[in-house]
């Protein structure tokens, strides 16, 4: 019976260290917890059962030239802010737009990448040329907690908005005719169009937006880190050769 105490008593003391030990990770700044709506190529997305996308290689190399480990925390895209705030996670990283509404409640690290809002429609719809075309009753379809809802409510009230949660129900829609245009990310739109030749993507875009990795308000070290390791990525030609990768060389 005192060898089964014993042993019982090694067993908790040896758990309790074993919990110990997980957060310590957190706590010692081995391991950034990063959020991400893996639904949105070629920013980020899964294939073949793995992340994969310009914005998840970026935060692996940005995490390797800062001494880390990345645990990826996969979430709607509605909940990335909510969730940063309430410290499921350190970083939101899923092609995010650095908007003022945005910056009353966390920061951003450095901008990362140029985009904006693209409409993208059916190839045999003439009935849209520009994107004034939309504000004639069409139905558009948008990603719930995207910009692309408050820009279609401020700017196009004649717009019918369809809100859905996933980016893909957004081209699913247009694919099957349910919704005359998608109002998307630009590189979202024209990967999109990349693939599926029933689709285009209107030539005038309706806004130019920078990307930006968001954090606490309150990681004013960890921002700065992790703007120190973006520039030292565009510096060696690491950031370069992933933009070559993901959106094409340069002219």
């Amino acid at each position: 019976m005192k060898t089964f105490s014993k042993l019982l008593c090694a067993g908790m003391v040896s758990l309790s260290l074993l919990i110990a030990a997980v957060p310590a990770a957190h706590a010692n700044g081995e391991v950034i917890r990063v959020g991400t709506d893996a639904t949105f190529p070629p920013m980020e997305f899964v294939k073949d059962g793995k992340r994969t996308g310009f914005d998840v290689e970026l935060i692996e190399a940005l995490a390797k030239t800062m001494g880390k480990k990345v645990q990826w925390i996969d979430i709607d895209f509605k909940g990335l802010i909510p969730g940063l705030v309430s410290n499921r996670f350190d970083i939101a990283a899923s092609a995010i737009y650095m908007t003022d509404e945005r910056r009353k409640v966390v920061n951003f690290s450095d901008p990362y990448y140029r985009g904006g809002l693209a409409v993208l429609v059916r190839r045999d719809d003439n009935s849209i040329k520009v994107p004034e075309d939309l504000n004639k009753g069409k139905r558009v379809s948008v990603q719930v907690g995207t910009k692309s809802v408050g820009y279609l409510k401020d700017n196009f009230p004649g717009v019918e908005r369809v809100e859905v949660e996933k980016n893909q129900a957004m081209f699913d829609l247009l694919a099957t005719g349910r919704v005359n245009a998608v109002v998307t990310g630009r590189p979202a739109a024209v990967e999109y169009a990349r693939t599926q030749p029933l689709v285009r993507v209107l030539d005038k875009g309706l806004t130019t937006e920078l990307y930006g990795f968001a954090l606490r308000k309150s990681d004013t070290e960890l921002t700065a880190q992790l703007n120190k390791a973006l520039q030292t990525l565009r510096m060696n030609g690491t950031y370069t050769a992933l933009t070559d990768k993901w959106f094409g060389k340069s002219e």
